[in-house]
């Protein structure tokens, strides 16, 4: 079985519009979400989308046998203001996540948007929502945005005692977190980048702190392959040995990865560094990587083709990578 552990949801327009007026009015006229049939959610997955076909045809076309879907986090607006649009927004696409479940119980397993705010805002809201997530509507984990501030403040690192409230109901419900930012406010960085520059922040706070001491249960994935991480990992093994620590490699496997890179170089480069064993198969298709390579005619976003390229992966690594990771991490 493969089992795709980072998906984004894909819903239809009118949830987007709808979104466009809440950060028109604020909040003024009320949440007054748009109604949804079930046909409409399963016209938005059955209908071409990113300039090929479906969201579902892509998955049956790299194979891919289950997703976990969550919001598409360049649309949380955290950082927005007031803080009730947020929890509007994160809170019906949360419902209509768990609707397309639902109606996809085979293919679809949901993973929740937290309502997260900027300038160190209580976590109340985002601990709220993960337990009603994952208690009522059934979801099997969170994305957790290391930066509510969007790029526009200074926001504590992962490795802060900031975090630990929502840590604490993490290992309570026994549930792991997705390490993925949102959007961006800073004009130096697209939101894209600003993903890959806030996964390399959040390890290095986590791994410089005492986060797993406090919380040696508490399941954390990082995206995108864990941000420049991998590729530096020299540059923070010397520091550990000068400090006579323990070794950096060994610290990063406190942690879990996604596959979601778009190259066979920095897929080989990550399973060297971390081992197959701390990793997850992810795709985010349809998504970012959704485009054709025209040197090869291939999707970059079919990463399985990718890893199955890797002569030196054995069969229980691939094993491990494409199911038995995530089926125990997020207890399928």
């Amino acid at each position: 079985m493969i089992i795709d552990a980072h998906g984004h949801t894909t819903l239809p327009e009118t949830v987007y519009a709808w979104k466009a007026g809440l950060l028109s009015h604020r909040g003024a006229h009320g949440k007054s979400a748009p109604r949804l049939s079930d046909d409409d959610l399963r016209r938005a997955l059955t209908s071409p989308t990113f300039g090929t076909v479906s969201h579902l045809e892509q998955l049956r076309a790299v194979g891919t046998d289950l997703q976990l879907i969550s919001p598409r986090p360049f649309q949380m607006m955290h950082s927005e203001q007031p803080h009730r649009i947020v929890n509007w927004y994160i809170e019906e696409t949360n419902n209509l996540i768990a609707r397309q479940c639902q109606l996809y119980p085979d293919t679809f397993r949901g993973v929740c948007g937290l309502p997260q705010h900027p300038n160190r805002a209580p976590l109340d809201d985002a601990i709220a929502e993960l337990e009603r997530c994952v208690k009522e509507l059934g979801f099997v984990g969170c994305l957790l945005n290391p930066d509510p501030d969007e790029g526009a403040g200074c926001p504590p690192g992962l490795g802060d005692e900031y975090w630990y409230p929502l840590y604490a109901k993490l290992v309570e419900l026994d549930v792991p977190a997705l390490i993925h930012s949102a959007s961006c406010r800073s004009p130096r960085e697209s939101y894209s980048l600003h993903f890959i520059q806030e996964e390399s922040v959040a390890i290095m706070s986590l791994l410089n702190s005492r986060v797993f001491d406090d919380f040696p249960t508490l399941k954390l994935i990082v995206s995108h392959g864990g941000g420049a991480i991998p590729y530096q990992v020299g540059r923070f093994e010397a520091a550990r040995y000068r400090a006579g620590r323990e070794p950096f490699r060994e610290s990063l496997r406190k942690l879990w990865f996604d596959t979601c890179l778009y190259s066979q170089e920095g897929l080989e480069l990550l399973f060297k560094v971390v081992g197959p064993d701390r990793c997850l198969f992810g795709t985010e298709r349809p998504g970012t990587g959704t485009a054709r390579d025209p040197r090869t005619g291939q999707w970059m976003d079919d990463v399985k083709a990718l890893i199955d390229r890797i002569e030196w992966l054995s069969d229980a690594d691939r094993r491990r990578i494409y199911e038995e990771n995530a089926r125990a991490l997020f207890r399928l």
